[in-house]
This record gives C-alpha cells, sequence and structure tokens, in this order.
C-alpha cells in the first residue's frame, strides 16, 4: 500500500460536477492498495496519518497532527500510485490489487481513520474524478506500507 499526503487549507472531489467529498483544514490522501496489502498494514498508514506532526504549532514548527488540530481528510483510491514506469513509456500496474481488494483496503483505511476520531471525506472508487486541492506549505510525503 501507498499513499500520498498532502497538507491542505481545502480540497474537494467532484464525479461528474457534483462534488461528492470536501474538506478544510486537514489533509489529501491518494491510497494505492497494492497485492499482498494486509488490514495491519491499513492500520498502521491510519494512525500513522493521523498522528504525523505535521501542522504548525504556535512557533510555525511542525508540531502539531491532524488529531492536535482536529482536521479532516480526503481519501482518494489511486491505482496508479502503483504504477511502475521502469520501462517503455506506458506505465505498468500488475503492482495494484484487483479491483475488489483494493476497494475493500480503501474502506478499511478510511474506517481505520475514522475509528481514531478523524472526520473522513472521500471519492468514489474508480470514477473518474477531479480533485481540487490547495496544498498548504506545501507538505507532501510519500508513505509506503510497512514492512513485513
Amino acid at each position: 500500500m501507498r499513499i500520498v499526503i498532502q497538507r491542505v487549507s481545502q480540497a474537494k472531489v467532484e464525479v461528474q460536477g457534483r462534488a461528492v467529498g470536501e474538506i478544510d483544514r486537514g489533509l489529501m490522501v491518494l491510497v494505492g492498495v497494492g497485492h499482498g496489502d494486509t488490514l495491519a498494514e491499513v492500520k498502521w498508514l491510519a494512525e500513522k496519518t493521523a498522528s504525523l506532526r505535521i501542522f504548525p504549532d504556535d512557533d510555525g514548527k511542525m508540531n502539531r497532527s491532524l488529531l492536535d488540530i482536529g482536521g479532516s481528510v480526503l481519501a482518494i483510491s489511486q491505482f496508479t500510485l502503483l504504477g511502475d514506469c521502469r520501462k517503455g513509456r506506458r506505465p505498468g500496474f500488475t503492482d495494484a490489487a484487483e479491483p475488489q481488494i483494493a476497494s475493500e483496503r480503501y474502506e478499511d483505511y478510511m474506517q481505520c481513520l475514522r475509528d481514531l476520531g478523524v472526520r473522513v471525506e472521500q471519492g468514489i472508487f474508480a470514477a473518474d474524478m477531479q480533485v481540487r486541492l490547495t496544498n498548504d506549505g506545501p507538505v507532501t510525503l510519500v508513505i509506503d506500507r510497512v514492512p513485513s
């Protein structure tokens, strides 16, 4: 599993011109699920997402977490995070999980965040989405699943 976290002042996802998820201050998280990703890895990534100290304190230092600031998450499923671009000109997606499993792990990730007390908005799995965000900082991090 691979996630891309962006600290945002606002983010919104639309499907066919209709807003399906929207947040103010918080994190926009792109979620890519690979073969063999387990619930343990999903939980680890959710806890990491909620507790990363990447929001500024009163001195402007990154010392506060999403939980500390009461921020939200906009989670977007994105299998292309598992794209392999090492050969040729067209990415290969053989590392991405099958849609049924990817959908389950994506839902698991969001539920784990909710269980931690995080408000979660989301896109629609496998839909063609338009995402708008204002990256705050900018702060962007890529996190891969915890090693087995």
